[in-house]
């Protein structure tokens, strides 16, 4: 390993992480390169380079933060070599595999080559010729004061069903713990190469979600009667649609990798950060 990149939380404090992985890096002679505008706060000994530049030469990316820092530094090593480390600051991350104590030996065990690799699907969304691209989900969500989604699910070009509803998710197996969770999908395993589509508060009988292979073409039409809404990937607004427009969905399985040491499963740390509970008929500590 000869560069190792750090990516910031914005506001939380980072320094006492930066210096484990410096001291960590200057005894084995490898540079800690970060995005200019983040160390920038921190007058560390990090050799400053632009987004871009980090993720084109970096072997290995530390996140330094929590989940919305860990799918940005997804999104820099988006069709890069380097894998990425996430490291919890603060709240419990979900996508962090590692907290700050833990550092140099995580680090130690990556140059090693004694990890494993999560590999973490994408999903591109087509807008009239723009492409947005999301690690955890796209969702075209009812603008306050118009009205409500009214969305056809179109599959291998054919129309399976339409929603109205607050807003219509599609997710990635990242992120069905996040928006798609809270909307009443299912759990899914990061192992998956599936694409989930589920209603937010829709407004029919059918209420359902639906599991899309990644083979399959999909796609969203925004329909007559539907309000303004707008489209947000991975918690952004990066655009806005209305009646007659599509919005295509193109997944890319292994975008980007996740260095996993073995420490806790997928399903743990599920459990653990979704707070779940057993049902009352089962009994405690059963």
């Amino acid at each position: 390993m000869h560069n190792v990149g750090v990516v910031l939380h914005p506001q939380r404090d980072s320094a006492e992480a930066v210096n484990a992985i410096l001291d960590w890096a200057e005894r084995r002679s490898i540079e800690v390169l970060g995005i200019v505008s983040e160390i920038s706060r921190l007058r560390c000994a990090a050799v400053g380079v632009t987004a871009e530049e980090l993720g084109r030469r970096s072997d290995l990316i530390v996140s330094l933060g929590g989940d919305g820092t860990m799918l940005r530094a997804m999104r820099l090593a988006d069709q890069q070599r380097a894998p990425v480390l996430g490291v919890n600051l603060g709240k419990l991350g979900f996508l962090a595999e590692i907290d700050v104590p833990d550092l140099p030996d995580a680090l130690s065990a990556v140059d090693s080559h004694e990890y494993l690799i999560e590999p973490r699907l994408a999903v591109d969304a087509v807008i009239g010729g723009k492409v947005a691209t999301a690690f955890n989900d796209v969702a075209v969500v009812r603008v306050p004061g118009h009205g409500s989604a009214r969305v056809t699910v179109l599959v291998d070009d054919h129309r399976f069903v339409g929603y109205a509803a607050d807003a219509v998710v599609v997710a990635t197996p990242t992120g069905s713990t996040a928006y798609s969770f809270s909307a009443g999908g299912p759990i899914m395993s990061p192992a998956v190469e599936a694409l989930m589509v589920t209603p937010a508060a829709p407004h029919s009988g059918y209420n359902r979600g639906l599991v899309l292979s990644v083979n399959d073409t999909l796609a969203l039409d925004i329909l007559p009667g539907s309000g303004e809404l707008a489209v947000e990937v991975d918690g952004q607004v990066v655009d806005y649609v209305a009646a007659g427009d599509r919005i295509d969905l193109q997944p890319r399985p292994a975008a980007a990798r996740v260095v996993r040491l073995g420490h806790t499963t997928f399903y743990e740390r599920a459990r653990r950060k979704l707070r779940l509970t057993d049902s009352a008929e089962i009994p405690a500590g059963f």
